[in-house]
C-alpha cells in the first residue's frame, strides 16, 4: 500500500482533536479531584491519552476499510467517565454560587416561618391584627436601637415607641443602655414589649426572645453575604450555612420541647451543599432543577467528549490507490482525476 497523503483538512482535524481532548483532560482532572485527590491528574491524563489513541485508531481503521464498531464501543466506554467528570466540573464551577445563594435564601425563609409559627402558638392579650402590628413595630424598634449610624433612642426610635404605646394602650419604659451595649438594650426593650402583649411562662418568653434575635441575626448576616462578590461568597457560604442551620435546628427542637408535640411539630433541616463538587450531587441537582442552563452544560459536555470520533468516522474515506502506488484518499475533498493517454513511440 502506498504512503498516506496528509491534507490540510487532516491537520485541522488533528489540532481540533488535541484542543478538545486537552479541555476534556483539564475538566476531568477537576471533576475527579474530590474523589481521587492528587491521583486525579494521572487518571485524567491516562483517560485523555487513551481517547487520543482511539481517535487515531478509528481513523486508521476507516482508511483501511475495517469495522470501527468495536473501537467506537471502547471509546464510548472510556469517554463516559470523562463526560461525568466534565459535567461535574463545569456544573459545579458555574452553578456553585447559585446553589449557595438559593440555600441561604431558603434558610432565611425557614427562620421567618419558624418565628411566625411559634409566635402563633402563644397566648396574646390583643386581637390578631393588633398583635401583628405590635410585632412589626417592635422588630423595627429593635433594629433601630442597634443601628450603627444612630444607635439608641433617636427621633426614629421615639416615633416607633409612640406608635407602640398607641397600639398597646400602655406606657413603655425607656430603658438605659449599659456600657454602650445597644444589642443588650434592644433585647431588653423587646422583652418588655413582649411582656405587655403576651401571657407567657419564663421559658416561653425566653424562647420567643431568642427566636426574634436569631431571625434578626441571620437575616442580617445572610443579606450581607449575598451582597459580596461571587468568589468571596463561595468561600464563606458553606460555613454560614452550617452555623445557621445548627442554630435553626436547636431553636426548632427547643420550641418543640417547650410547646409540646400537640402544639408544634418540628422537622430538622439538613443541607446537602457539603456535597457540592461531587459527581452524584451535580447530576442529582441538575435533574431536580433541569432547565436551559443544565441543558447547555449537558450538550457542551457531550460535544466535548463525543464529537471528534463522529467527525473522524464521517469524513474519513477508505484508501484508494492509483497505478503508481499513490494514495488518492483525502479528507473533506474528493479530487477529480482523468486518464492521460501516452502514445507509444
Amino acid at each position: 500500500m502506498g504512503k498516506q497523503k496528509i491534507t490540510p483538512a487532516d491537520i485541522f482535524l488533528a489540532i481540533l482533536a488535541l484542543l478538545l481532548i486537552s479541555v476534556s483532560f483539564y475538566q476531568t482532572w477537576l471533576g475527579l479531584e474530590q474523589i481521587f485527590g492528587p491521583s486525579s491528574f494521572v487518571i485524567a491524563l491516562v483517560l485523555s491519552l487513551l481517547l487520543l489513541f482511539l481517535i487515531w485508531m478509528l481513523r486508521e481503521a476507516k482508511l483501511n476499510g475495517e469495522s470501527t464498531s468495536r473501537l467506537m464501543g471502547i471509546y464510548i466506554f472510556i469517554a463516559i467517565f470523562c463526560f461525568m467528570a466534565n459535567f461535574n466540573a463545569l456544573y459545579t464551577r458555574f452553578m456553585r454560587t447559585d446553589i449557595y445563594t438559593n440555600e441561604l435564601r431558603n434558610i432565611n425563609e425557614n427562620f421567618n416561618k419558624l418565628e411566625a409559627e411559634v409566635n402563633s402558638k402563644f397566648s396574646y392579650k390583643y386581637d390578631k391584627e393588633t398583635t401583628q402590628n405590635i410585632e412589626v413595630k417592635k422588630k423595627q424598634l429593635i433594629q433601630q436601637i442597634q443601628d450603627k449610624g444612630n444607635p439608641g433612642f433617636g427621633e426614629r426610635s421615639k416615633a416607633l415607641i409612640s406608635d407602640l404605646e398607641k397600639l398597646l394602650g400602655q406606657k413603655i419604659d425607656v430603658l438605659r443602655v449599659v456600657g454602650k451595649d445597644y444589642e443588650d438594650l434592644a433585647e431588653r426593650m423587646g422583652k418588655q414589649i413582649d411582656g405587655m402583649v403576651t401571657d407567657l411562662s419564663p421559658e416561653e418568653a425566653e424562647l420567643k426572645s431568642d427566636i426574634n434575635k436569631a431571625v434578626l441575626k441571620w437575616n442580617t448576616k445572610i443579606q450581607e453575604l449575598l451582597l459580596l462578590p461571587n468568589k468571596e461568597k463561595d468561600e464563606v457560604a458553606q460555613g454560614l450555612i452550617d452555623q445557621s442551620l445548627t442554630d435553626y435546628n436547636k431553636l426548632g427542637n427547643r420550641a418543640n420541647t417547650i410547646l409540646g408535640d400537640d402544639k408544634f411539630k418540628f422537622k430538622i433541616v439538613v443541607s446537602e451543599t457539603q456535597e457540592i463538587g461531587k459527581i452524584g450531587y451535580a447530576f442529582g441537582h441538575a435533574i431536580k432543577n433541569f432547565g436551559v442552563y443544565q441543558f447547555v452544560v449537558l450538550l457542551g459536555c457531550i460535544l466535548l467528549d463525543f464529537i471528534i470520533p463522529i467527525i473522524v468516522i464521517l469524513v474519513t474515506k477508505p484508501n484508494s490507490n492509483d497505478g503508481n502506488g499513490n494514495n488518492n484518499n483525502s479528507v473533506f475533498i474528493t479530487k477529480r482525476k482523468s486518464n492521460v493517454l501516452i502514445p507509444n513511440n
